[in-house]
């Protein structure tokens, strides 16, 4: 029970893009910055666009040390270095279109954490470095801190031996970057529809487009949009619409302390080849990761906390960070953020059917590389719709 004037005016677009996240965001803007006369919509199943979007650490992370070189021994190095770029342009995008201020960013340092475990990739340095040094301008992309550094960190020196400076890593602001995010889309003329869950979508075929249908509750039957092209931005979620995808869920857990009063430390860190990070938020500690104790159970979009990686997060906090009894240690809030993972670490941008186009996969680099990604996903969704001269 539609009326004429819904239709007519409310259920055709130019594009839909189902996922109001990073991605999808940064999709919708590309295409408005093309042409500010295109109609584009942002469907988001929930309130807010919850999976690692709103939900990361705010880490605007390249990759530490030891990452990378794990991905040359899986990927080899040139499939590396593209992708350090690309996590490189992809910030430098963000950086340039909300401004840094608004997106709380800030270099206060970022280290990655040396354990006699990692040791051997001080071994490794130069080697990295020569490798990075183009798309860094000649500069050496991490730096070995003198153990002075270390010292005022106040960290377990039994544990940890070195630390690592990227020099081209900062941090920002999740909430903010997201709500700026937002900001500039409505602002650019993007609608944005929350709590409007697409069902099923089909590709019509040539000029006819695409369609999406979304369950209206009100009316108790689907609602059908149209568009030239639909673009699927729902990362870890993807599998719900298109089963057998190589889109893997990886949950990430997060805590964070009440404010501590003379912490010794600033900036962003890593360790367990980034499986691991924290950082200093408002006096307080920020502190995630540990997928890789728990690989299967974690492979799940469920939102639900893992009490064996919660365990080992407080007693990283306690015997690593702080030198501080657990008891002591005071959570303010715990949350979990949905990632996703495939056989390589390379987005999936590409086309599904002649009308939609995916952006999923981000490897949890969304952050990093989210905004290059859905420029990407845009100009893909342009073709063949560009305007006539």
């Amino acid at each position: 029970m539609l009326s004429y004037w819904e239709t007519q005016s409310l259920l055709n677009y130019d594009y839909i893009i189902i996922g109001s996240g990073i991605v999808g965001l940064s999709t919708a803007i590309s295409l408005k910055e093309e042409n500010d006369k295109h109609r584009v919509v942002v469907m988001e199943r929930d309130i807010l666009p919850t999976g690692a979007s709103t939900k990361n650490a705010g880490f605007a992370c390249i990759g530490s040390l030891t990452e990378i070189l794990d991905d040359i021994k899986t990927m080899g190095k040139e499939t590396s270095v593209e992708l350090v770029k690309t996590r490189l342009q992809g910030l430098k995008l963000l950086r340039e279109r909300l401004g840094d201020a608004n997106i709380g960013y800030k270099e206060n340092g970022s280290y990655e954490v040396i354990s006699d475990r990692e040791i051997h990739a001080l071994d490794h340095l130069k080697e990295v470095n020569d490798l990075l040094r183009p798309i860094f301008n000649g500069k050496d992309a991490f730096t070995l801190c003198p153990h002075e550094l270390l010292n005022q960190t106040g960290f377990n020196e039994n544990y940890v031996r070195h630390l690592i400076q990227n020099n081209f890593e900062g941090e920002i602001n999740t909430g903010k970057m997201m709500s700026s995010l937002i900001s500039h889309a409505n602002r650019m003329g993007v609608e944005i529809l929350s709590n409007c869950k697409v069902e099923k979508f089909e590709d019509l075929g040539g000029e006819k487009g695409a369609q999406v249908s979304v369950f209206n509750q009100t009316l108790g039957h689907d609602v059908t949009f149209r568009c030239k092209k639909l673009a699927i931005c729902t990362n870890a979620f993807t599998g719900s619409l298109i089963p057998n995808i190589d889109v893997i869920p990886g949950r990430g857990q997060v805590v964070v302390t009440e404010p501590i009063p003379n912490l010794k430390f600033k900036g962003i860190y890593h360790f367990d080849e980034g499986y691991y990070y924290f950082r200093v938020i408002d006096d307080r500690i920020l502190f995630g990761g540990g997928r890789n104790l728990d690989f299967e159970k974690e492979k799940t979009s469920q939102f639900q906390f893992n009490q064996k990686i919660q365990d080992k997060l407080l007693y990283y906090l306690s015997n690593l960070i702080l030198g501080v009894k657990q008891e002591d240690i005071k959570i303010a809030q715990r949350w979990v953020g949905i990632m996703a993972f495939g056989k390589d670490k390379k987005p999936i941008i590409e086309y599904h059917s002649p009308n939609i186009v995916l952006g999923v996969r981000m490897g949890g680099m969304g952050v990093a590389i989210g905004s290059l990604v859905g420029q990407k996903v845009a100009s893909l969704c342009l073709i063949n719709n560009r305007p006539s001269l």
